[in-house]
């Protein structure tokens, strides 16, 4: 596999040739061309949930951090920690690793739109530490000094290692789709829930709705990739193996062991409504609901053991806003999974 041309005046590419890779693009967006009509779709999408950090008020958390418990406060700066590096490795990952050798001009359009608003991520948890935290060093530092942070960190970069060295092959590209599901749909998932964990007993309800907001941008990133690999697997079936596919469910078994550890690490077991249990069945549960997704058997079948979540986390239209306790008309943003 090589990096696409940004320039190709060569290329007679008909919008029907287009491949998600390995195709021939001229490097001009011809966007009243469309394949993949869901990728313009999600662009839309994305462009319609335009939001900055500076619309959430985090006055009330900032008090809310000192009446913290020490347990609640370490899980809350380890969590944010985390979130720090995610988003921080995707926005580099995206550009660098995973577009160059994207050669749909309609999809190109949308992993540039996600790395912008993984950016956009990176300034809102920027502000959620100089607001509120009282340690920010610490927090920034983290990835360094906490072994258990930087072990689970180091395991999450290794994966897309294989498309930052050397030519990767058409199967490291699609492994690399599967990394992209795993991040967007279960680390970053169970980071947010944390979050919500403490809102939900009326706690720093500012942070809450900060990650709400990301959280709905992270809804439109892992359907991209869901999307992309259903469209590779009817394209290039030839290239879903058994050998890939056993790497595959290997790669969710890793992703679920690491995050039910790193879970339990930081709430050591103190968190009122994030037990033990709860935690490995949740994490168990968004695992088989990303196989699921993109048409693979589940490991584990548990049920959604804290379904409030959604409800937390949701924009939809006519949704009780819980930060004011009426129901708001979140016209801006409202996302049905099954236009996708």
């Amino acid at each position: 596999m090589h990096r696409k041309k940004i320039y190709n005046p060569n290329s007679h590419e008909s919008v029907n040739a287009r491949k998600v890779f390995g195709g021939d693009p001229t490097g001009i967006f011809e966007l009243n061309k469309i394949k993949y009509q869901w990728a313009y779709n999600l662009w839309d999408m994305m462009l319609n949930n335009t939001w900055f950090p500076k619309e959430v008020d985090l006055t009330g958390d900032v008090r809310d951090y000192k009446q913290l418990t020490p347990s609640e406060k370490n899980a809350y700066d380890k969590a944010l920690s985390q979130l720090i590096f995610m988003d921080s490795l995707q926005t580099n990952n995206l550009i660098d690793n995973v577009n160059p050798y994207i050669t749909s001009p309609e999809i190109n359009l949308i992993l540039v739109r996600q790395a912008f608003e993984e950016a956009l991520h990176s300034q809102s948890y920027a502000v959620m530490v100089d607001s509120i935290s009282q340690n920010s060093d610490e927090i920034y530092d983290m990835w360094r000094q906490d072994s258990t942070l930087k072990g689970k960190n180091d395991y999450i970069a290794s994966v897309y290692e294989q498309l930052a060295t050397g030519e990767p092959s058409e199967t490291d590209i699609v492994k690399a789709m599967f990394a992209n599901q795993i991040l967007e749909g279960i680390y970053f998932y169970s980071g947010f829930t944390f979050f919500y964990t403490l809102a939900r007993s009326g706690k720093m309800l500012g942070s809450a709705q900060m990650i709400r907001f990301i959280q709905r941008d992270e809804v439109t990133h892992l359907l991209i990739f869901q999307n992309m690999i259903n469209v590779v697997k009817k394209e290039r079936p030839d290239l879903f193996t058994p050998e890939l596919l056993d790497e595959v469910y290997e790669m969710f078994e890793k992703a679920v062991e690491l995050e039910v550890s790193w879970g339990k690490y930081i709430t050591e077991g103190n968190i009122l409504g994030l037990t033990d249990g709860i935690i490995e069945d949740y994490i168990q549960h968004l695992a088989d609901k990303r196989l699921n997704a993109v048409g693979l058997k589940k490991l584990y079948n548990k049920e959604h053991p804290i379904k409030w979540v959604d409800n937390f986390s949701s924009f939809n239209d006519q949704k009780t806003n819980f930060f004011e306790g009426n129901v708001t008309n979140y016209s801006k943003g409202s996302l049905d999974l099954d236009d996708f």
